[in-house]
């Protein structure tokens, strides 16, 4: 896999993204540490950065080898930290956390191994429209979660909360299934498209 030049690699929007990556540690610790405002602020500025850098790649073009790979790492270090954390700290069901996990590790699985069988994934796999969909209503979880038990939020009802966790549950599985057979496609010949 050819990962281009150092010019080409080091660019504003994968600037934005090693940082984004760099927050989820800090994020483990401030939610750890009881700051939980301090945690759902750097939550909050992950995904500004999330949106920003994929903004500027386009209006730039410093579109990356680079930033193909660490863009869709960056989200997924950090919402795996944030639901293994939520679970640790008994706001969401540990059940939830396990599935959210399993999936991307599957995912991130499956693509290396494809990688490995030679098949060329930064042009053959895209995020499904099932995908953002899941990846938009996971974060929209954490966020409700922390206005909810942190914040203490009266507006956000315990009955919300739990129907965004099993609309969650059933996105995570679906658009989990869904890569799983892209990727079997793509094994035995087929394009694996969405």
């Amino acid at each position: 896999m050819r990962m281009g030049s150092a010019s080409e690699n080091w660019t504003i929007p994968n600037a934005l993204t090693v940082a984004r990556i760099l927050f989820t540690p800090l994020f483990v610790v401030f939610f750890l540490d009881g700051k939980h405002l301090a945690a759902l602020s750097l939550f909050f500025l992950a995904g500004v950065t999330d949106a920003l850098d994929g903004f500027l790649a386009r209006v730039l073009n410093q579109r990356s080898p680079l930033g193909a790979i660490l863009d869709p790492l960056a989200d997924k270090f950090l919402l795996v930290a944030a639901y293994v954390c939520l679970a640790y700290a008994g706001w969401i069901p540990a059940w939830l956390a396990v599935a959210v996990v399993s999936r991307d590790v599957i995912i991130l699985g499956g693509v290396a191994l494809l990688n490995f069988w030679g098949q060329d994934m930064r042009s053959r796999i895209r995020p499904s429209l099932v995908s953002k969909a899941t990846t938009l209503l996971q974060m929209a979880l954490i966020l409700a979660v922390f206005l909810h038990d942190a914040a203490g939020w009266e507006g956000m009802a315990d009955w919300a909360v739990e129907a965004l966790v099993w609309a969650t549950a059933v996105l995570t599985v679906v658009s989990g299934g869904h890569y799983v057979a892209r990727g079997l496609a793509m094994f035995t010949g087929g394009q694996g498209k969405d």
